[in-house]
This record gives structure tokens, C-alpha cells and sequence, in this order.
């Protein structure tokens, strides 16, 4: 129900649905908005009256039935745009009362930097233990490429203008003829945004795909930044002011930047070793242009005179030796900048990263000649940061550390957290290319044995010696297949881009379907090709690769503790990981294992594989990080990044966490400044809260929570499994009760997706097609398949074991999060509007077997997710979300109903006279329209 705490929210929607509706009557008609306006207004009614006449549904899938296709584009643009200023209107009134709170100076939101320090200092932590916490954080989000975002970045642009003229409303100094004013210039931008076209017409490439991802640095990501840190100062101020507050504790850079777009290769045919070295180079470039436009504002602003103020001499010194080598530079003005040493400085380090950005393009472009002759770029980007450095620490000297604190350490903060690389690159492949690529250089070599013949010991043994033989092998033969020859060529970008670019262009080597620890020494065998891995000359070891097993299926999530044990205890591989800085890389993905058996065992296995590998590390002298494959659904381990990071095994978290940010993901907490630096702020607070261990005792897990939720999840597998793998005819209603088979046309990423071609089984669809198809199809069923079963089974009739549940949902972070992302998955469940997308199946028999196990398992799990919250209705304890939905289903309704009708017609098209037939295109377009309007409505692509 509406209240008043969101009356502004409610009014601003208003504004912007009237903008709307006034682009629409005038730009295409009064028929597209009488259209629009009718379905809209009935399924609302529906909504209001769910027993309403049955006349008024009738009514609205007639005027669906008449519309015809170039009439429908029209319809779902207009309800997709509504979405879109909706969007932008609930993330500027979020941000508006956030604002709100420190004004006041009330007490701010869970999750801001002065709830969690006033939770730490609560819990006993002093200033002393604080900076010893803070010293070994490191928050790293990881921008990966699948799936796309949906948007193209010219509409996020567009978006972007509408949020910030929309900000401007909500100045109170506004007088009626400047807020006349502001809505115009609303007026017009929605003008723009209807005229401007949402669906891709070409499938973007990886180069697209890398561009997508950068835009968000530029566009939030370098400001939001700084001033995250002085918010951070601020908390500690006032939290802390009574040991010195951030006068006693140093606040260290927490933040690191990673990115798969370019690197991850597994199943993408199109990223190739070249397309890796220019996604290193393209973000080479981006953190270079940024470099120079705040050291040109900084050239600008600090006019020290030198007979005002006397540098320290180290300062002096390097400005001497740097005028000294660059002299051609004065050589039209040797005079420039004489008595202003700080500005001569900034002048030359402006040079200097000209030279640097000089040189990436040369490479870009593939003119080596093209590089500045003599080079005065930097060597590292660790050069450029002490030249930082020293002029702080000059300015401190004279007592100008308000200056030295302000744009300067804006800079150094960026020159901490990116380096010359901006991101660090991961790259992934799947296990079986590198086995097959070690089984052909064996074959090829006469002293080497069959390597597909060897056991698993046999070949940990062989390839420890081999790694273990001092100096970098050499390959003799130059006839590989191409896939071999590839996979060797990555290794030879890996070690040239670090060479070129610095040791942090690259994190991770990922190797995806981690089956055999020689899966991990098959890839330092094949880097110590590169010279990555391996033994010197003089007998000490090496490793510039941080290899990372990723363990996806439930069933490699039971292998964890072999698999690692086997790696750990291998001679050749503990010096090669401590060479590379004694820290085992582990990552767990959600998608695969969710898909594999469920919400319960996926969430159940991946909890118990974190705590095994993090304890085989530490008793092996080794520490582990904990890299988190998520996706944007629940069912790909979405969910808020906050509480996921405190949903953790208790003690496992230590310090540093890798969360991939995936798909639309990416424009939803990256799109605007505001937003960026509020969930920046949620994941580096989730990782301080969830590392309290590493300085204070904390509670251990409760002591049955173990028990109870193994047999949770072996419940909750069988039944998931039941269904999608026992049931004759289940996968036949996937691909006919949702989109999926269309979703492949949207043309939203370069990675195609299915792994086989032609094959529909379960194990061959990707994972976010998979949980994409069940969303839009309004079933969400990998978000919450299973629970209602497992609790109801578990539980019986026994009011003790109910007991037992409701406190381990009120006591254990990780019960609770997993009950309460299957509520956001539940609630956006439609039986009604499930069941018509379920009558698209060709047979009827499977169509009604299959949803009936849906409905009765979904009214199961509702029914036992609110006993055990003891809540009275799905996302009590989230009223925000809560009434998002409630504003969203009015305008979902018609979308759905739309597309099923769409979809009727487009495969009907397809039957009567194939793809390419035009009768099919002039359904394709609407159809596809809408699978953008759902996911924006939902806020969710997979």
C-alpha cells in the first residue's frame, strides 16, 4: 500500500509517466497512448481486484490479439521507457533520503561506514585494532561481459542526463518558473530517450564488450572513488575521535578493480591472445587520460611561488634531474614555470604520461615506430606514484598538508588503486583445452611419455619434475594445432603485457571445470613456456601467474577438498605458490552449480567448499582468497553484495574477497556516481564486518547449523533434480514455456549460449540463459525450486524442529540470506501469468504435469519461508523492494501478455515459412523488444 514516507517517489513517477505519455500522443499518436493507457490502466484494476469480472481480462487479450506488429513495438518501447524513468526515479529517491539521514545526522543506513564503525567500536575494537583490520582489507569487484548489458551505452548515456536533470527537482531553493524550467528540459531528454533505439541491431563484439565495461570508470567509478575515501574519514572522525580519529588510523587503499571482459575465453571462440592484449592496452589507455586531465588541474592550481614557499629537497633534487633530461621541452620557453617549482613538476609529469599514452597507441595501432624517441614516460607506474609521493610530502613540509590533502591525494588514491593497468585482467579457460594441449607437446616429444595414458598420480609427478627443472623450457616443434598453438600463444600475451604494462595487468589465470589437480599444474606447465612459472638458472623458483581452480558443479564442489589437498600437498606446486606470494586462489561459482541441483544444494555446497578450502590452506602454512563467480539473479548468487559478503562461513573471509559484478548488474550500481560510491561502500563495509576474526574472537556458527542444513539440501536436491532431469518432457517445456531459444537473437553478448551447438540439454544451456528464460517467463524457478519441500520435510509436524529453523534464520547470516534471496525470487513469481506461458508447450499432458509440480512446490515454499521469517507476507523485512513490485506489476502484466502472444505468432511464422522469411522478422522485432522491457522491469537479465 501506498505510504507517506514515499509520496515523493510515488509523485516523481507520476511526472515522468505524464512526460512519457505527452512524447507518446505527440510523437506517434493518440492511438499508441489510448493503447497504452488502456492496458495499463486494466492491469492495474486486475491488480486492485483480483476477482474482478472476468470481461475486463477479456477485454485487455483482445486489444493484445488486435494490435498489430509495428503498433505493438510501440506498446512495449512505451512501457519499456516507463520502466527506465522508474528505475531512474527510485535510485534518486533512495539516494535523496540517504542524503537525507546526514543532514540530519541521524543514524545512517546499515552497511554506510558509520554504522559499521560504530558496530566495530560496539564490539571492542580500538583504534590500535581497527588499523590492524584495515591493513589487510582488499575489496576487488571483477566487471565480466555475460551476460552484456542489455543496454546500449548510448541509452545509458541518455539515462544518465535524465537522473541528473531529474536530481535537479529536488532542490527546495527551486522557484515555480525554475522548476517549469527543469521539467522542459526533462520534457526533452525523454524526448531523446524515446527516439533513441534499445535493441542492439548487430551482436556486439568483444571490442564493444570492452568499451561497455571502461565507460563505467569514466563515467562514476574515478570520482567516486576520492570521495568514498573521504567518507571513510569522516566516520572515522567522528567514531574514533576520542583516539585520534583518522589522525591515528592510516586508511590504506581497500579497493582493487578486475575485469573478465576480454580475458574469459572459455566458450567464446572470439576472444582471441590479440583480443587480450588490447583489453589490457584499452584500459592502459583509459587510466592514462585521467592521469593527465588531473595533473593538467593540478598544473593549474598549485601556483607556489618559490619565493613564497622552499620545497624539500628531495623534491628539489628530482625536479632538477627531471628538467635536467627533458630540457628540450623549455627549449621555446626556457623560463616556463621557473619560480613556480610545483607546476614545472606537474608540467613534466604531464610530459612524461603523454609519452606513456603515446606508446599505447603505437601498440594499439601497431606502429611500434610510432613511440616517442627519446622516451620519457615511466618505467612502472610505482615511478609515477612516488613522484606523488615526494610532492606531498614536500607540500606537508611546509605546512600545506590542507592542499597535499586535497586533489593530490585524490590522484594518489587513483595511482594506488589502478596503476598503469586500471583493472587487472583475469583470463579463464576451460580445463580440457590445456589437457589436450599438454597431451600434444608430450606427444611431440620423444623423452616425454603418453600423457593420456597417465593416472592422475602419474601425471602430478610428471609434471612437478618437469616444473621443477631449472630454466625456461623450449618448445622444438612449431606444428601444433591451432587450438594448442592458441592456448600458448595466451601464456606469450600474459608475459608480454606484464612486461609492457606492469606485474598487475593480470590476476587471475582461471581455469574453469576444475575436474584433477593436474588441471592446475597442466596450466604452469604450460605458462613456464612464457617464462610465467617454473625454476631459474640458479635453482630458485618463480611464479608470475596466480592460477585459480574454479569449482562449478555440485559435483566438482564435493571434489574441493581432493582436488586441493592432492594440489597442496604436490612438492613443485607449494614452492611455486609460495613463490607467487603464498596465497591459493580458489574460485566457486553460483551459476553452474545452481542450475546443477538447485538453490539449496548449490548455496549448501558452495558454503562448505569455502570452508574446506580456506582450512586445507592454513594448515598447510598457505592463505586463501575466496573468488566469488555471482551473478545478477538470486540464482546465480545474486542478491545485496552486504549481506552475501557477512552470509560467509564464519572465518573464511580474511581480509580480501573477488565478487564478479555480471550483466546488468553493471549499469544498476555503476551507472551514476551516487549509487557507485554507495555500493562501493556495501562491499568494502560486508568484507571489514565479515574480517572482525582476524583481530577479535568471534561466535563460531551455531552448533547444529551444520547438520540441519545438510539434510536441507539433500532434500532440496533431490526434488530440484526430480524435476529437471526425472520428469519426461521437462526440458522440452523449458524451451517452449519461455524465450530462451529467442533470447539468443537479443544480441547482448559475443559468448553464444549454449556450450554445444544444437544441443538443448540441461548440461548444454549456459547458466544465464537458463535463469534469463525462468525469469521472464515469470516462473524464477532456479531462485527458490526445492526450499518449500526441504523445510516441509524436515520440519514435519514437529513444533520443536519449526523451533529450531526460526532461530537459525534469526541467528545464522548465511540461513537467513539464503531464505530471504529466495523471497526477492518468489516474489517475482505470477501463477497466473507463469500458466499462460506454460500453454505454449505442444504437448498438454507435460505442460499440466510440469506446472502443476510448479505451483504446488511454489505455494509450498512460500508457505514454509514465511513460517520459519514468521513473517506475514514475502519481503516483510524489505518494504522498499517490496513496493517497487507493487509499482512494476501494473506495467509487467501487459509486457508478459505481449510476448506470449508474440511468441505464438513468431514460432507459428518460423513452422509456416522459416528464419529468414520476413513473415518471422515482422514478429522478431516486437518479441525481442519486449525481452529488454522484462528485464529492465525486473531488473534482471541473468
Amino acid at each position: 500500500m501506498p505510504t507517506e514516507s514515499d509520496k515523493p517517489l510515488r509523485d516523481r513517477v507520476k511526472l515522468l509517466g505524464r512526460l512519457l505519455g505527452d512524447t507518446l500522443r505527440d510523437r506517434e499518436g493518440r492511438p499508441v497512448l489510448d493503447a497504452v493507457e488502456t492496458l495499463r490502466q486494466g492491469f492495474t484494476e486486475l491488480r486492485r481486484q483480483p476477482d474482478a469480472p472476468i470481461e475486463i481480462r477479456e477485454r485487455l487479450m483482445r486489444l493484445i490479439a488486435a494490435l498489430n506488429p509495428d503498433m505493438l513495438n510501440h506498446v512495449v518501447r512505451a512501457f519499456s521507457a516507463y520502466f527506465t524513468l522508474a528505475n531512474i526515479a527510485e535510485e534518486d529517491f533512495q539516494h535523496q533520503q540517504r542524503r537525507e539521514q546526514v543532514r540530519r545526522s541521524k543514524s545512517l543506513w546499515r552497511g554506510s561506514f558509520d554504522e559499521t564503525l560504530r558496530s566495530l567500536r560496539t564490539a571492542g575494537l580500538d583504534a590500535s585494532q581497527l588499523q590492524a583490520l584495515l591493513d589487510q582489507l582488499c575489496f576487488m569487484p571483477v566487471f565480466t561481459a555475460h551476460p552484456t548489458e542489455a543496454k546500449r551505452r548510448v541509452l545509458l548515456g541518455a539515462q544518465r542526463r535524465i537522473f541528473l536533470t531529474n536530481g535537479k527537482l529536488d532542490n527546495p531553493a527551486l522557484n515555480k518558473y525554475q522548476r517549469a524550467e527543469v521539467v522542459e528540459e526533462l520534457r526533452s531528454q525523454v524526448q531523446i530517450l524515446w527516439k533513441t533505439e534499445e535493441v542492439r541491431s548487430y551482436k556486439p563484439q568483444v571490442r564493444d564488450e570492452i568499451k561497455n565495461g571502461l565507460y563505467y570508470f569514466r563515467e562514476s567509478i574515478f570520482q567516486a572513488l576520492p570521495l568514498l575515501y573521504r567518507n571513510l574519514e569522516r566516520a572515522l572522525g567522528a567514531v574514533y575521535a576520542d583516539q585520534g580519529g583518522k589522525n591515528a588510523v592510516r586508511i590504506p587503499s581497500l579497493l582493487r578493480f578486475g575485469s573478465w571482459i576480454g580475458g574469459d575465453r572459455d566458450g567464446n571462440p572470439f576472444v582471441t591472445p590479440e583480443t587480450t592484449a588490447l583489453a589490457v592496452r584499452l584500459q592502459a589507455q583509459d587510466i592514462l587520460r585521467e592521469y593527465l586531465r588531473r595533473v593538467e588541474e593540478l598544473n593549474r592550481h598549485l601556483t607556489y611561488s618559490s619565493s613564497l614557499v622552499t620545497p624539500s629537497p628531495v623534491f628539489s633534487a628530482h625536479l632538477d634531474a627531471d628538467v635536467q633530461r627533458m630540457q628540450a621541452l623549455f627549449s621555446d620557453a626556457p623560463r616556463q614555470y621557473a619560480q613556480e617549482p610545483y607546476r614545472r613538476k606537474f608540467f613534466l609529469i604531464y610530459h612524461r604520461l603523454q609519452h606513456n599514452l603515446e606508446r599505447i597507441h603505437a601498440q594499439i595501432a601497431g606502429r611500434p615506430d610510432q613511440v616517442p624517441v627519446p622516451f620519457w614516460g615511466y618505467a612502472s607506474a610505482q615511478e609515477f606514484l612516488d613522484e606523488l609521493y615526494i610532492i606531498r610530502d614536500s607540500l606537508l613540509a611546509h605546512g600545506d598538508g590542507a592542499v597535499a590533502d586535497g586533489e593530490l591525494k585524490d590522484l594518489i588514491r587513483l595511482a594506488e588503486t589502478f596503476g598503469f593497468h586500471l583493472a587487472s585482467l583475469d583470463v579463464r579457460q576451460e580445463s580440457g583445452r590445456h589437457t589436450a594441449a599438454v597431451t600434444e607437446i608430450f606427444a611431440m616429444a620423444p623423452n616425454l611419455p603418453d600423457y593420456a595414458a597417465l593416472s592422475e598420480t602419474e601425471r602430478l609427478t610428471t609434471l612437478g619434475e618437469l616444473l621443477a627443472q631449472p630454466g625456461t623450457p623450449l618448445l622444438y616443434c612449431e606444428a601444433f594445432s591451432p587450438a594448442t598453438r592458441e592456448t600458448l600463444d595466451v601464456f606469450q600475451v600474459m608475459a608480454r603485457m606484464r612486461e609492457e604494462i606492469g606485474p598487475r595487468a593480470f590476476d587471475n589465470y582461471v581455469i574453469s571445470m576444475t575436474h584433477e589437480a593436474s588441471h592446475v599444474l597442466e596450466v604452469l606447465f604450460l605458462a613456464s613456456f612464457a617464462g610465467l612459472a617454473g625454476r631459474r638458472a640458479d635453482g630458485g623458483w618463480h611464479c608470475e601467474i596466480r592460477v585459480a581452480p574454479l569449482f562449478e558443479t555440485i559435483a566438482d564442489l564435493q571434489r574441493v577438498e581432493s582436488v586441493l589437498t592432492q594440489l597442496l600437498d604436490q612438492p613443485a606446486y607449494r614452492e611455486l605458490l609460495t613463490a607467487s606470494g603464498g596465497v591459493q586462489d580458489v574460485m566457486v561459482g553460483y551459476s553452474d552449480s545452481c542450475k546443477d541441483g538447485g538453490i539449496l544444494a548449490s548455496n549448501w555446497g558452495l558454503y562448505q567448499a569455502q570452508r574446506q578450502a580456506v582450512a586445507l590452506a592454513s594448515a598447510r602454512g598457505f592463505g586463501c582468497r575466496l573468488f566469488h563467480g555471482r551473478g545478477g539473479t538470486v540464482g546465480r548468487g545474486g542478491g545485496p553484495t552486504h549481506d552475501a559478503i557477512l552470509a560467509q562461513p564464519s572465518g573464511t573471509v580474511r581480509g580480501q574477497i573477488k565478487i564478479t559484478e555480471q550483466g546488468e548488474v553493471l549499469s544498476f550500481k555503476y551507472q551514476n556516481l551516487e549509487t557507485a560510491i554507495y555500493e562501493l561502500t556495501l562491499g568494502i563495509t560486508g568484507l571489514m564486518k565479515a574480517s572482525r576474526h582476524l583481530v577479535q574472537e568471534i561466535a563460531a556458527d551455531p552448533p547444529d547449523a551444520s547438520a540441519v542444513m545438510s539434510e536441507l539440501a539433500s532434500h532440496g536436491e533431490a526434488v530440484y533434480r526430480a524435476l529437471t532431469e526425472h520428469t519426461p518432457g521437462f526440458i522440452d517445456y523449458f524451451y517452449t514455456a519461455t524465450p530462451v531459444s529467442e533470447i539468443g537473437q537479443l544480441n547482448i553478448g559475443s559468448r553464444p549460449s549454449h556450450r554445444a551447438k544444437g544441443d538443448r540439454s540441461k548440461y548444454s544451456v549456459r547458466a544465464i540463459p537458463w535463469m534469463f528464460g525462468w525469469g521472464q517467463s515469470r516462473h524464477t524457478l532456479p531462485g527458490w525450486y526445492g526450499i518449500g519441500s526441504a523445510l516441509a520435510a524436515w520440519r514435519g509436524d514437529d513444533p520443536e524442529r519449526l523451533a529450531t529453523l526460526q532461530r537459525l534464520y534469526r541467528d545464522w547470516p548465511f540461513f537467513h540470506a539464503l531464505l530471504n534471496n529466495s523471497q526477492m525470487s518468489l516474489s517475482k513469481v505470477d501463477l497466473g501469468i507463469a500458466r499462460e506461458y506454460a500453454r505454449l508447450c505442444e504437448d498438454a499432458d507435460t505442460e499440466a504435469h510440469i506446472f502443476a509440480c510448479f505451483q504446488e512446490e511454489y505455494l509450498r515454499s512460500c508457505r514454509e519461508i514465511l513460517a520459519v521469517a514468521q513473517l506475514p507476507t514475502l519481503l516483510d523485512e524489505n518494504p522498499t523492494l517490496a513496493k517497487s513490485l507493487e509499482r512494476r506489476n501494473p506495467y509487467l502484466d501487459p509486457l508478459n501478455h505481449i510476448q506470449v502472444t508474440v511468441l505464438k505468432r513468431y514460432r507459428q511464422a518460423l513452422r509456416d515459412h522459416g528464419a529468414d522469411a520476413p513473415e518471422a522478422a515482422l514478429w522478431l522485432q516486437p518479441l525481442l523488444r519486449s525481452i529488454n522491457a522484462l528485464a529492465a522491469g525486473m531488473r534482471n537479465t541473468g
